[in-house]
């Protein structure tokens, strides 16, 4: 029965995408508009079946039906209630039915923000390409990444998902974030193949996609976070990123909509980078369906991997289509995409914008090729090649200061130019909080060129991004630390947060190894830790051996290995003593032998390392920040005293506000203007 209702659900999904992208491709061919409101029923009950199709899967779990393969492969009875939810996404096939569920989503809050424009050509082919995606994976789910298939000979207990995915809660969060931020682009996406197939490429789209963009970018973006949290949680090596491909996966698509997001506002702003923009959106959405690939075809060797498939033919070549597509829109709209300003000089806004891209540009080359070319190097020669910390480090270390040093730039620069004198003034405060982090890091031990001056660039990026929010807030009150300006400063400053605690974790750990009896210490970077004994005991069908661990002024703290009973290699869980100062990070080696109480310790020292998690929140804080929407700025301006104001606002150092003014001609959000724009914006209020 629960299989009948999955297959259902997934039916139902599948021929309500094709029936609404159907009915809005004939609409459109056939002149016939009206017809495109039709749409919005397809979409319902797309999303229903989904919904039906998920609900059945997990129904499922819960209640151990081992009948259905996927249950029986991927689930256990004695599996605790949180993870049995979350098996939905611990494997290949439950993994598409969820991305779906999030697909459909999307895709239905797309139809009912435009549901009174999906006459409109843009938004009416925009939701056909989107219901097209939706048929792709309805497909994978009706055809080779069934989940409701049933087994003749239904076993009384399942094989359990890998020990590593069960292991820590954030299982339970950092793949959903991941699937939110990757299938999010898919809005964006339809958007802008929209633009390009009806030829409305004057951006004037764009800013309905700024918020459904900044949405998938910060979900994006915390989904790595939490994964970076995760690895440093439950994997015991003592690191949270260690340019595995799979994580290199999510990383690509990242970096491109960082490009874009800054693009995006140069376009609206200048008319500029049309071309890149458009590109930017194509190139994000493919990427994310290449990391599908990645995890899905057993292509790799990973811990984040799931089994080898039949997807990877299919999920490649829809890669390929996305990007032969979107290589031949681009190149048949060229005419029209020219754009009409030109970069007027690099000490401009737009300059440091199109620096910033061209950096992120670079970074994406660098992790792909990376990535790639073992993958290539295998398949040509069948050797199997490493592509490790080293080069990412070596080629990545100096892009990374770079864009530090534009981040912390951008917010003095006007658009169109900057003299001189007054970027010296703007800059002089952050440049002073820069140099003082450096010193302060020198002060404290650290070294290296390298790490002591992006440890500088975080502290210039923190001090130019509180000084436009002081600005801000000095003109407008709390208000000003709201929308995209304001939203966008506090995100800087989370980046710079995340540059301390990188750079201090990955430079200036120390490491210790003892093997130690009850009572026996050892020292690690001053941190004296002792070794208290052993807590043998069976949980969940699994023995779990913890060590007691007292660390001076910290308390106790429990190492953990432990063996499942349907997994033969031990697992070895770390205990971790946080604080803002450093990490006291604890693992065991191996499970001691039976009626021995010696262990073999791992201690390392981690300084910071709470900063990236710390900074991570706030870069989140700013993308929800950017998302509210206001109307602040400057007074209305009567007939009397306008001009004096005016003029007041045009010679002051400060946030000089406007609008952005949205196709429908309500101000959106704002953003700083230069001063010799501030009369003009003024004038018009």
């Amino acid at each position: 029965m629960i299989s009948l209702l999955g297959t259902l659900g997934v039916a139902v999904g599948l021929v309500s995408s094709l029936g609404g992208a159907m009915t809005l491709i004939a609409a459109r061919v056939l002149g016939r508009p009206e017809r495109c409101r039709g749409v919005l029923a397809w979409v319902a009950a797309m999303a229903a079946g989904a919904a039906l199709a998920v609900g059945a899967m997990e129904f499922a779990l819960l209640r151990d039906d081992f009948s259905l393969a996927y249950v029986a492969r991927n689930s256990t009875v004695a599996t605790p209630f949180v993870y049995k939810i979350a098996t939905l996404w611990g494997a290949l096939e439950g993994s598409i039915l969820l991305w779906a569920l999030v697909l459909c989503g999307y895709v239905g809050a797309a139809a009912w923000r435009f549901r009174a424009r999906t006459a409109e050509p843009t938004v009416a082919w925009a939701l056909a390409v989107m219901l097209g995606v939706c048929v792709f994976f309805f497909a994978l789910l009706a055809g080779p990444a069934n989940p409701f298939a049933t087994l003749s000979d239904r076993p009384a207990d399942g094989g359990g998902l890998n020990p590593l995915l069960r292991n820590h809660p954030l299982m339970a969060i950092h793949p959903v974030m991941l699937y939110l931020g990757y299938v999010g682009f898919t809005v964006p996406f339809g958007f802008a193949v929209a633009a390009l197939l009806t030829g409305r490429v004057d951006g004037g789209w764009l800013a309905d996609m700024r918020r459904w963009t900044l949405v998938a970018w910060g979900c994006l973006g915390a989904g790595i976070l939490l994964g970076a949290w995760w690895s440093y949680e439950v994997l015991g090596w003592g690191g949270y990123w260690a340019w595995d491909p799979v994580e290199n996966a999510s990383l690509l698509p990242w970096l491109t909509a960082t490009a874009f997001v800054h693009s995006l506002i140069t376009q609206q702003r200048r008319q500029m980078l049309r071309v890149w923009s458009l590109s930017l959106l194509i190139i994000t959405f493919a990427l994310t369906i290449f990391g599908t690939f990645l995890t899905r075809s057993g292509v790799l060797e990973s811990v984040h991997e799931f089994s080898e498939s039949s997807l990877g033919p299919i999920l490649l070549a829809f890669f390929a289509l996305i990007v032969l597509s979107g290589v031949l829109l681009v190149a048949w709209r060229g005419e029209a995409l020219r754009s009409p300003a030109s970069l007027g000089s690099i000490w401009s806004r737009e300059g440091s914008f199109l620096g910033n891209n061209l950096l992120f540009a670079v970074a994406a080359f660098v992790v792909m090729l990376g990535t790639v070319f073992p993958l290539l190097a295998e398949a040509v020669s069948a050797e199997r090649l490493a592509v490790g910390r080293p080069y990412f480090d070596r080629m990545l270390a100096p892009v990374g200061i770079a864009l530090l040093a534009l981040m912390a730039l951008s917010p003095a620069l006007n658009w169109r130019g900057t003299p001189a004198e007054l970027r010296s003034k703007r800059l002089l405060w952050p440049a002073a909080a820069g140099a003082l982090t450096m010193v302060m890091s020198l002060w404290a031990g650290a070294h290296g060129l390298w790490q002591v001056l992006a440890l500088g660039m975080g502290g210039f990026v923190i001090g130019s991004a509180v000084r436009l929010l002081w600005l801000g807030v000095r003109r407008n009150g709390w208000r000003g630390l709201v929308g995209r300006t304001g939203g966008g400063m506090i995100a800087h400053i989370g980046i710079g947060v995340i540059a301390f605690g990188f750079v201090a974790s990955s430079a200036y750990g120390s490491t210790g190894e003892f093997t130690l009896s009850p009572g026996e210490s050892g020292v690690v970077a001053g941190r004296e830790v002792t070794y208290l004994g052993l807590t043998d005991a069976v949980e969940n069908g699994n023995r779990v051996v913890r060590a007691r661990v007292d660390i001076g002024g910290r308390g106790v703290f429990e190492p953990a290995v432990t063996r499942f009973a349907e997994f033969g290699q031990p697992i070895s869980t770390p205990s971790v003593a946080t604080s803002l100062i450093d990490d006291v990070y604890l693992s065991l080696a191996t499970i001691p032998d039976e009626g021995s109480d010696e262990v073999a310790l791992r201690v390392l020292i981690k300084p910071l390392v709470a900063w990236m998690w710390l900074g991570g929140a706030v870069l989140v804080l700013g993308i929800a920040v950017a998302l509210v929407p206001h109307r602040i700025g400057t007074r209305r301006l009567g007939k009397h005293g306008g001009h004096e104001q005016q003029r007041a606002a045009a010679t002051k150092d400060s946030p000089d506000i406007s609008a952005d003014i949205s196709p429908s001609g309500n101000p959106a959000d704002r953003a700083e203007v230069s001063a010799e724009d501030s009369s003009r914006v003024l004038g018009t209020r």
